[in-house]
Parts: structure tokens; C-alpha cells; sequence
């Protein structure tokens, strides 16, 4: 019977069920990346519309992005779903901060990699850790448009747009 009340407990808690959203997330962009730099990106550097790319830049790129999808699906029905906001206006600012979220991710990545010479799975992993807090606040404020109380129960009260 504890354990019931512990584990609904837990799952009221909106910053809980953001780290689930986000660790699933996460888990689905760093596969990704570790599969694609190993086993399908695996020259050094590849030319895309006449631009020269590292292979974990494009690793990167592609893996972000899937697991930007996967977050935002499981972020938007799990963890802030009582948001009024429109489906698509959620989505929009999700991939809004997703893209500057991708650049902080791509500057520390290459600061790892060439500055510190952490192997690329590893620094991928650390540099998203490195931002994981930030993006729990941006996207509750910004991206579904809710407040500030009772941000720990998901108990906000209706917010407007």
C-alpha cells in the first residue's frame, strides 16, 4: 500500500514526470547518436550542400532531433498537459527552444571534443546533461505557457496563452 501511495505521489510530480519525459527522451537521442557516429557516419568529415561537417555534428543533428520529438510527445501529454495552449503553438515554441537548445549542445560538444578531447558518445552525454535544467524551466514558462505556482504537483490553475 506504500508503495502505491509513493508511486502516485511521484507521478503528480510534474518535475518527476519531466525528468521521465526528458531521460526517455534523452536515452532515444544518445542511442541514436552513438549508433549513427559508429556505425553509419564513420568518415571523419562529410560535404553537405557544399558545407563540411564533422561526423558527430551530424550525429548530432539527426539524433537531437528524434529525441526532440519523442520529448515533446511525451512532454506534452505526461507532463505539462494542462496547458491551454494550441497543439501547434506548443510544438512551434518546442522546436524554437529545441534549436537553441541544439547550438548550446553543438558549442559544448565541440568544446569537449577539441578542447578537452572527450570522446564523442561521452561528451554527447555530458553535454546534455549540462543543459537539462534550463530546459525544464524555458519550456514550462515558454513553451506551454504555464505558471509558476505548484510547478512541483502540476496543479497550475487554467493560464492563458
Amino acid at each position: 500500500m506504500a508503495n502505491a501511495v509513493l508511486k502516485d505521489k511521484l507521478f503528480k510530480n510534474q518535475v518527476i514526470r519531466f525528468v521521465f519525459s526528458a531521460g526517455v527522451g534523452f536515452l532515444v537521442d544518445i542511442a541514436a547518436f552513438y549508433f549513427l557516429y559508429h556505425n553509419f557516419l564513420e568518415q571523419p568529415n562529410y560535404n553537405v550542400l557544399n558545407y563540411r561537417f564533422d561526423n558527430y555534428t551530424l550525429s548530432l543533428a539527426i539524433s537531437f532531433f528524434l529525441g526532440v520529438v519523442v520529448n515533446f510527445l511525451i512532454t506534452k501529454y505526461m507532463v505539462f498537459n494542462e496547458s491551454e495552449s494550441s497543439p501547434a503553438k506548443q510544438f512551434f515554441r518546442f522546436i524554437s527552444v529545441a534549436i537553441i537548445g541544439f547550438f548550446a549542445n553543438l558549442t559544448l560538444l565541440d568544446i569537449f571534443i577539441r578542447s578537452f578531447q572527450i570522446y564523442p558518445p561521452v561528451a554527447r552525454v555530458a553535454a546534455a546533461l549540462s543543459l537539462f535544467f534550463a530546459s525544464f524551466f524555458i519550456h514550462k514558462f515558454f513553451s506551454f505557457s504555464l505558471s509558476l505556482r505548484h510547478h512541483a504537483t502540476g496543479t497550475d490553475s487554467k493560464t492563458s496563452n
